[in-house]
């Protein structure tokens, strides 16, 4: 299934260029680009996610599953959905950027009760400030954290940054990984 994976990344949401063209959310400059929604958001891609996800925090102890809206999101659903056909139901919830301004003014989105145990997930992680963010969001909320699962680790110190800060982190696939395939493949 991961190998599946890496080839729908490669396919749906890796650009590669020669020069640095592409501006990252940190504001870096890259040779290459990864927006994972052509591939969360693919039926066959959720379905492997989900099961990757599944096999990787079953065992973890946890009741939820989510992160910062959007890229997050794709991700929760795949896991919530597999863990129910596994009969080990987890549930998704969704982090805001910003809380609403109306109604009840909710940062996290979804049926998690202050006190229950939850992992992090993340599409992608570069510098890790948006994990932390959504770490402290679902702290601030109560919530336990009980490890952070990214879907491609850009491998340019995120992960080591969240590790630093107290969390393990767990990466499905490396930058390393992608490129090795995308080389082969050229």
């Amino acid at each position: 299934m991961k190998e599946r994976l890496i080839e729908l990344l490669l396919e749906r949401s890796f650009l590669y260029s020669d020069k640095p063209i592409f501006k990252l959310a940190s504001g870096k400059m890259s040779n290459y680009y990864i927006n994972c929604k052509p591939t969360t958001m693919d039926p066959e891609g959720l379905y492997l996610i989900g099961n990757l996800l599944y096999d990787t925090v079953k065992d973890w102890n946890i009741k939820a599953a989510g992160g910062l809206t959007m890229g997050a999101d794709p991700l929760a659903y795949a896991l919530a959905y597999t863990s129910f056909l596994k009969g080990d139901p987890i549930k998704a919830f969704v982090i805001r950027k910003e809380p609403k301004d109306h109604g009840t003014q909710k940062l996290i989105e979804g049926p998690v009760n202050p006190g229950e145990r939850v992992v992090i997930l993340e599409d992608v992680i570069t510098t890790g400030g948006s994990t932390l963010k959504a770490i402290k969001a679902a702290e601030d909320f109560g919530l336990k954290i009980g490890g952070v699962v990214v879907l491609v680790d850009r491998q340019e110190g995120g992960k080591e940054r969240v590790e630093a800060a107290g969390y393990r982190v767990y990466s499905i696939v490396r930058k390393e990984e992608l490129l090795e395939v995308y080389r082969r493949e050229e």
